[in-house]
């Protein structure tokens, strides 16, 4: 069985930053594709990043790039999530996804066939 167990949230002054941890079971973490999204109220879920644990292909939405960095621990069979810059539009609830042996993986709900039960971000003015 896949589990993934997505921690790390929490609140933060603007400006701040945050790790967000996906730890991974049942996985073949080595052909994975591993991705964040976020869902904030009445918006629909958000693609932010992924990793390719393959072949170490990452991608970022707009929205995120330059401030947020995605990263994996093998050993661990975890993904990271590193925040920074954070402003009030980030808050949300985050949740990390994976998918198995995905050629071309995209930030796309459909995708994933995995998902964590997400972590609270909340971000102060």
């Amino acid at each position: 069985e896949v589990q993934l167990q997505a921690s790390g949230g929490g609140l933060v002054q603007a400006g701040g930053s945050l790790r967000l941890s996906c730890v991974t079971s049942g996985l073949t973490f080595d052909d994975a594709a591993i991705a964040w999204f976020r869902q904030a109220p009445g918006k629909e879920r958000e693609g932010l990043s992924l990793i390719s644990t393959s072949d170490g292909r990452t991608l970022y939405a707009d929205s995120v790039k330059g401030r947020f960095t995605i990263s994996t621990d093998n050993a661990k069979n975890t993904v990271y999530l590193q925040m920074s810059s954070l402003k009030p539009e980030d808050t949300a609830v985050y949740y990390c996804a994976a998918v198995e042996g995905l050629v071309y993986p995209r930030l796309l709900n459909s995708l994933y066939d995995y998902w964590g039960q997400g972590t609270q971000v909340t971000v102060s003015s």
